[in-house]
This record gives structure tokens, C-alpha cells and sequence, in this order.
């Protein structure tokens, strides 16, 4: 063991405890913010326990527009603990590995998935159906789609498994949708390049970054690279603790940002997680990424069996700033592989996660039970973080996290081993468990200021880059002259090892509210004009008053001269 090594392993396991608790924290919330609900002690939020068991891990989930949810782990975990219906085996095994979860009724049906999917990633193109690209050995190269049920029998519909082969193996890819309604996948273990799909003829495009950001086999730290559009149609590439702006149509790499200043990694295995704050039409574009793992952390797991502490910083930056800086900030506790939850107030969950360690098999310790609130508008750094109501089951690797319409967030996963493991000998079992977590906007004290959407005044679900629009809602106590009312655009992510890729939440256009009746409204908006600030597709609209959400409404915004 070198002389580094020995040091930080010393002093990682002296001053950090390789097991902690965190009890809840109750952070009072500042005087001078307007929302409703920030009242002394704050609510913490809660918990529902959906299902003790799915079957299978929810490695990767995806909410689609149809309120259900595809969730899947990988292929070689072996049998999974839900049995396939006999027309569906295939090879030596009669179970899934992925499921079709229905958010309304509370209920899931197996899928049918023939390659590996392990680490693989994903975006909804604007069509609605899912694009998943990747995975492990024979499926490395695999492009699957899956199209919301609506389309057909909801008892049928299933994975489609394409012929179309990848330029490049994507294995811990990073995925991410462009104006043109095109996937840009980038990166994975041996890829340092990106490429296009769909596409005439498969290409990959070198991307030196990559390269440079490598930290060595095993420990790259720039695996499932953070991607975030910009409104100039160029694209912002995180990974390790370096970012660029890259113009994604000529290869050419527009500026360097300053490197995070902390001693930290970021990406996978030392793997943290990425959001943008919401985006106006007037405002500066900023990127949160939060938790992380020292450099040393994978070695010191893999190696000699010690966790240490994982990073307990968060950077944000505002990166449409002609020079930009990093600002950081101090997490409530140390934490790493969180999931980073863009909610319909436009605030900022980091939920799931480990204390020590970093991510791979049995590399991590002291789960984080307690998710934390980042309140993005709260002016003191010190006191945006609030730390909620803890959930009583791990989810370590292997885990993941979405937004719901309906306000709650789904939380699944958590298998750090190699197959599936439930033997009460190993310390983390494998997690089949489906939860729902409820954050603070959700207590039924703030029911008076909870508004309801009763129409959204469109010819069906489709909306057009500026349109004008109108939002018919009813709400108990109407306090948005005081307390403010918002509408929110949020683009649902493909969640998978802390990335939640294409996930965005755009703040539309007040033109005007108009009074109708007693507890009636309208508020009239125009919709985003910039296709780079809001890519075409299926976004969930909610109505936010007094920092209270509605129920989100489903809808298409798309080209007036798009089929």
C-alpha cells in the first residue's frame, strides 16, 4: 500500500465513522420566503411502501406519457423473482428483468428484454417512445424502443429489440436528446467519442475530453458523464471534475470551465449527481452537482475493504456566465451515488446514496436514509438545505429515483452485488422493493393552496413552440397575488446510477391571470419559443401556487409542421 494511501486511509477511518446515523434535522426555513408551506417546524415529508416486491431491481426507470413506468435491471443478475408468461422464454430463462409499472393503479406486469441492459442509458424521443442504447456484452451495441401502451393493447405491448447496431460498445453511457429529435449518446467504458441516433450509417466522433479525463481502468471517474443542452444548441459534457461546451455538429470544443474546485470526483464510480436549476426565458442558465467520492475511494474499497467518507459538496454555476465560477456549498451530510429529483416547484430532492465508499460491488457503507431539500431560491447557502424524513430501506448501487405526475417521486433499487443476493449473510440484500416518497408540498395542511387543473386549452394534448395557452384551474384559497402562482414544464429523465439524463424543468410565460368565479382561474401563458431551451417532446405541465403543485397534466409540445 502506497504512503498516499496509507494516509488518507488513516485519516478517513480515524475522523469518519465507516457506519453513521442521521436523524432528521429540523432546519427552520427562512422569514422572508413566500411559500405557503414554510411554516416553523417545516413538514418533512413521508413515506408509502408501493410494493414489497417487483421481482426485479429498478436499476433504470423511465416515466412515460402515459403515467406508467418502465423500469429494468440486467440480464446475467440470473432469475429474477418474477416468472415470465412460457410464449415469452427465452434461452435457459423464464423470467424478467424488466417491468411496466402503472402509476395509477398501483400495479406491474413483467417485460420482455433479450439483451443485457446493464449500466445502459436512454431518452424519450418526441414521439413519446423510449430509445435505449446499450448495456453489457451482447447487448453493448443494442438499440431497444419501447412505445407507451396507449398506442396498443396494454397487455401487449412490449420491448422492441432493433437490428440497428452502435458505432461504438456504450457501456455507462451517457444519453441525451437534441432539437432535431435525434439521440446523442456519449462516452462508455473504451468509447472516449459520441454518435447519433437514428443515423444513415453508424459513426462515432472522437472526444478528446474523454480522454483526458480518464483516471485509470476500473476508476475512471468519467464514466456516465453529465449532459446538459444549452440554449445555443452546443452541449455541456461533466466528467471527473471537469466540464466543456462543446458545439456537438463540428466536434470542436468551445470552452474549457473552470475545473470544480474540490478534491472530489464526480462521475462514475466516484459518482455524484447533476441538475439544472429552472429555466426562464430571462435568467442565466446554472447546473447544481451534488456529492461525489475522493479519488482514492475506489482502490481503498476494492483493495483493503475501507469506506471512506464520501464528498459532502455541492458545486453550482452559472454556465451561460461569460466567466463563470464554481460556488460550493456544504450537503447536511457526505454522500454518494445520490439521485438528484427535479420537482414541480423547482426545487431540488437528493435522495438515495451511501456515506462511505463509492460505486461497484460491495464498495459502499452507511446508507443515507434521510433525503434533503434544495431549496434553489433560499438566498444563504447555509440554509438551503433541509433534511427530510428518513426511509427505512438502503438504496445504495443500483438504485434509482423519478418524479410522478402526481407530485410523489418513485424510489427503487439497491443490489450491490454481482447477481441477485437476498441472503440475510450479506449486509445490503438485494432490494426488489418499489417506494414512494412525498415531499413537504404534499401535507394536507396545504390543501386550501393546492389548485387543480380542470383544462388545458389546446386541440388535444399539443401545444406549439410560442403559443399562447390558457390554464383553467380551481383553487381553495387563491393567494397568488401575495404568494405567487407559476406554471412549470418538467421533461421527465432516464434515471439510472445518479444520472438523471434529459431531465429539465422550464418556467413558461406568464401573460395574465384571470379571475372566473369564486375559487376559478385562468392563467394565460406562452410557451418556450427556443427548441434548444425546450426540446420537442411529452412534457408533464404543472400549475404551482404558493409553492403548492397541482396534479401535472400531460402534454406535446412540438413544431406547428411536425407530423
Amino acid at each position: 500500500m502506497s504512503t498516499f494511501l496509507i494516509f488518507f486511509s488513516v485519516l478517513f477511518t480515524t475522523f469518519i465513522p465507516h457506519s453513521l446515523s442521521y436523524p432528521p434535522l429540523v432546519v427552520p426555513l427562512p422569514e422572508h420566503s413566500s411559500d405557503a408551506y414554510e411554516t416553523t417546524p417545516p413538514p418533512l415529508g413521508w413515506w408509502t411502501l408501493l410494493h414489497r416486491s417487483i421481482g426485479i431491481s429498478a436499476m433504470h426507470m423511465q416515466l412515460l406519457y402515459d403515467d406508467h413506468v418502465v423500469i429494468f435491471d440486467r440480464t446475467d443478475f440470473g432469475p429474477s423473482n418474477l416468472t415470465l408468461p412460457p410464449d415469452k422464454c427465452h434461452r435457459l430463462d423464464c423470467t424478467a428483468h424488466s417491468v411496466l409499472y402503472n402509476v395509477v393503479s398501483n400495479t406491474f406486469r413483467p417485460l420482455t428484454i433479450l439483451t443485457d441492459t446493464w449500466c445502459s442509458s436512454g431518452s424519450v424521443d418526441p414521439t413519446g417512445r423510449l430509445v435505449q442504447t446499450g448495456g453489457y456484452a451482447l447487448g453493448e451495441r443494442v438499440v431497444r424502443t419501447f412505445t407507451p401502451c396507449n398506442a396498443g393493447p396494454t397487455t401487449t405491448c412490449d420491448w422492441d429489440e432493433l437490428r440497428t447496431t452502435l458505432a461504438a460498445r456504450r457501456w455507462y453511457a451517457s444519453n441525451h436528446i437534441l432539437p432535431d429529435g435525434s439521440v446523442m449518446i456519449v462516452g462508455g467504458r473504451g468509447s472516449p467519442n459520441y454518435e447519433f441516433y437514428p443515423t444513415r450509417i453508424p459513426r462515432k466522433f472522437p472526444l478528446k475530453f474523454l480522454t483526458e479525463t480518464y483516471d485509470g481502468r476500473n476508476r475512471e471517474n468519467n464514466l456516465y458523464p453529465f449532459l446538459h443542452l444549452l440554449p445555443n444548441n452546443h452541449l455541456f459534457v461533466f466528467a471527473n471534475n471537469r466540464s466543456i461546451e462543446l458545439d456537438y455538429v463540428t466536434g470542436k470544443i468551445i470552452r474549457e470551465f473552470p475545473i470544480m474546485p474540490s478534491g472530489d470526483k464526480r462521475n462514475y464510480p466516484s459518482t455524484g449527481s447533476s441538475a439544472l436549476l429552472p429555466i426562464t426565458v430571462e435568467s442565466s442558465l446554472e447546473i447544481l452537482i451534488c456529492g461525489g467520492a475522493h479519488p482514492t475511494a475506489f482502490d481503498l474499497a476494492q483493495i483493503y475493504g475501507v469506506h471512506v467518507a464520501a464528498s459532502t459538496t455541492c458545486g453550482r454555476m452559472v454556465i451561460t456566465d461569460p466567466n463563470p465560477r464554481w460556488k460550493m456549498e456544504e450537503m447536511p451530510m457526505p454522500r454518494v451515488m445520490p439521485d438528484m429529483v427535479i420537482l414541480p416547484t423547482g426545487d431540488i430532492l437528493i435522495i438515495n446514496g451511501a456515506g462511505n465508499g463509492t460505486a461497484g460491488w460491495e464498495n459502499a457503507d452507511n446508507p443515507v436514509l434521510n433525503p434533503v431539500l434544495y431549496r434553489v431560491k433560499v438566498p444563504d447557502p447555509g440554509r438551503r438545505f433541509l433534511v427530510l424524513n428518513p426511509t427505512e430501506i438502503p438504496r445504495m448501487y443500483h438504485s434509482s429515483a423519478v418524479l410522478l405526475s402526481n407530485g410523489r417521486v418513485l424510489v427503487g433499487g439497491s443490489n450491490p452485488h454481482r447477481t441477485y443476493n437476498f441472503s440475510r449473510v450479506v449486509k445490503y440484500p438485494t432490494e426488489l422493493s418499489l417506494e414512494g416518497f412525498n415531499p413537504p408540498y404534499m401535507d394536507p395542511r396545504y390543501g386550501p393552496f393546492r389548485p387543480s387543473i380542470l383544462t388545458v386549452e389546446t386541440e388535444g394534448k399539443v401545444v406549439n413552440y410560442g403559443q399562447m395557452v390558457g390554464i383553467n384551474f380551481v383553487v381553495g384559497e387563491y393567494k397568488g397575488e401575495e404568494l405567487g402562482l407559476a406554471v412549470n414544464l418538467i421533461l421527465p429523465p432516464f434515471t439510472t446510477h445518479s444520472n438523471g439524463m434529459n431531465q429539465r424543468l422550464i418556467v413558461v410565460k406568464k401573460e395574465r391571470v384571470d379571475r372566473l368565479s369564486e375559487d376559478a382561474y385562468k392563467v394565460t401563458v406562452r410557451m418556450p419559443e427556443n427548441v434548444n431551451v425546450a426540446v420537442s417532446g411529452w412534457y408533464m405541465l404543472f400549475v404551482v401556487h404558493a409553492g403548492v403543485p397541482s396534479h401535472g397534466v400531460w402534454i406535446q409540445l412540438k413544431r406547428s409542421n411536425m407530423v
